[in-house]
């Protein structure tokens, strides 16, 4: 129940504005937002290297208002793309498509992304392209296999809560397109997506194995130990060798399997919000492991 509300609270735009732009904001999102300027969630990035870490920039935004702020989205991750490069920091950098005018048109947004991955082609670097909600499947697919087509340098997302997912998958692998697999953090219908927690589990851990026997450079998103165990015997005993797929968490969740990992020698990449557009992002994160509301609570009571 906890974590539908959560789910239905992030969705409800008044009580974003006034989340967004209250004086103690800072105070509920340091925990997990880097801060509000691309240097500080750069100076994040250098942290995390340094103790070994990879990182995923992620300017936070979705769904934007105008094909102006689409086009202002490009030009604030293109600033990124160049400050890593620069500071030859171990960073990708994530989008979701809403952020670029996939709600305006195909076009704009496909216009608008290309510019990214050609900068990224030409630097060195890679684009995760985020999975929203299910609407948004068919064309962030389509638009990611047309961009790995002529650029590569592009990663897809694949939601394992989502029936069509392990179809999807299958698909990606054949095109040779590297994949992050993650168990979805919307609210979604039972019409598309497995209501039941288990049986997302069940197929988050089928869909792994399926990306570690055929995928490319995989990653596996996720905070679950037991999904953990169970990709690294699997990847074991399939011959897989640990620097050929990595691991993906949020920044400030769960530090104490962050170190277990890297201190085994696995590759561990942390997604790295900044920006002021962060309530939908926290209230994701929170459904998605709602002890973390608790974390927050106590937090907030403290001087």
């Amino acid at each position: 129940m906890l974590r539908h509300l959560l789910l239905w609270l992030s969705e409800r735009p008044r009580l974003r504005l006034w989340m967004e732009t209250s004086a103690w904001a800072e105070r509920l999102t340091k925990r997990f937002v880097a801060g509000l300027y691309l240097d500080q969630a750069l100076e994040v990035c250098r942290s995390l290297n340094a103790r070994g870490i990879l990182a995923s920039l992620d300017h936070l935004g979705e769904r934007v208002g105008s094909e102006a702020e689409a086009r202002a989205s490009v030009d604030d991750y293109l600033r990124a793309l160049e400050r890593i490069s620069i500071e030859k920091l171990q960073a990708t950098v994530s989008i979701k498509l809403t952020q670029f005018g996939l709600d305006h048109s195909e076009r704009l947004c496909a216009e608008n992304v290309e510019r990214l991955v050609e900068a990224a082609r030409r630097l060195g670097g890679m684009i995760e392209v985020d999975m929203e909600s299910h609407q948004y499947v068919d064309s962030t697919l389509r638009l990611v296999s047309s961009l790995h087509r002529r650029y590569g340098s592009v990663r897809a997302v694949i939601q394992a809560y989502l029936y069509r997912s392990e179809r999807d998958l299958e698909e990606l692998c054949q095109l040779g397109i590297p994949v992050r697999l993650c168990k979805g953090a919307y609210r979604e219908p039972a019409s598309v997506a497995f209501p039941r927690k288990r049986d997302v589990n069940r197929n988050y851990r089928r869909l792994s194995e399926v990306l570690l026997t055929r995928g490319v450079y995989p990653a596996l998103a996720t905070h679950d130990p037991v999904m953990i165990d169970h990709a690294i015997r699997f990847a074991a005993a399939s011959g897989r060798a640990s620097d050929s797929f990595e691991f993906q968490m949020l920044y400030g969740i769960r530090r104490d399997l962050q170190e277990q990992l890297t201190s085994r020698g696995f590759r561990l990449r942390l997604y790295v919000p900044y920006g002021r557009a962060w309530y939908p992002y926290i209230m994701r994160r929170l459904a998605e492991r709602p002890a973390n509301v608790f974390f927050l609570l106590r937090n907030l009571l403290r001087r």
